[in-house]
């Protein structure tokens, strides 16, 4: 089984998968992550990028100055759009290669962003609620972000609606580990997991 596991910026979706992985033995595949590794030098994802921005990305070692590509493309919206039609259609690829080749009986896929075309790869989508002020205050604390940053990136993520729409479960992570446990536990008892 492969679940798909969203929410937004400082939902917690870390500690969902710390559990999915020490109670159920899940494989975890971070989308962030295969991203990353398609942006490296020499990599498709890097090559498409300098295509559509120019080299001007570059930092002196020839590599994505992700700092000042993500100021970039943060202010301003149809550079953001531009990224994500170049990148996410070779992340979820990348992510389905990786699902075939290495099979596992349960497989976890978190991402920020998820679709429709998700169901392709995902029997089910689980959305991880967080209040916006839990999500600020985590954001803070464990990333040292201002109150402004915060509310600047949440601005630029799709809303609760738009998750809540696409999701076959949510998981109301808002309360204590044991809390978000018991639910999880449910979620894979009622999918037979």
């Amino acid at each position: 089984m492969v679940i798909g596991i969203t929410g937004g910026i400082g939902a917690g979706k870390s500690r969902i998968l710390e559990i999915l992985k020490e109670d159920y033995d899940a494989r975890i595949i971070q989308a962030d992550e295969v991203a990353k590794e398609l942006e490296e030098p020499g990599r498709p994802g890097l090559t498409a990028l300098v295509e559509a921005f120019g080299e001007s990305i570059l930092d002196s070692r020839g590599r994505l100055d992700k700092a000042a590509f993500a100021c970039r493309i943060y202010k301003d919206r149809a550079a953001l759009e531009m990224v994500n039609r170049i990148i996410h259609p070779m992340t979820w690829q990348a992510i389905k290669d990786r699902i075939c080749q290495e099979q596992s009986a349960f497989t976890v896929v978190e991402a920020a962003l998820f679709d429709e075309a998700s169901r392709e790869i995902c029997e089910k989508l689980v959305f991880v609620d967080t209040s916006e002020e839990n999500r600020i205050h985590r954001l803070m604390e464990g990333r040292g972000y201002s109150r402004e940053k915060c509310l600047d990136i949440m601005k630029n993520q799709p809303g609760r609606d738009y998750f809540l729409k696409l999701s076959d479960a949510v998981l109301d992570n808002n309360g204590t580990v044991e809390d978000v446990r018991r639910q999880i536990a449910g979620m894979m008892e009622e999918w037979d997991t």
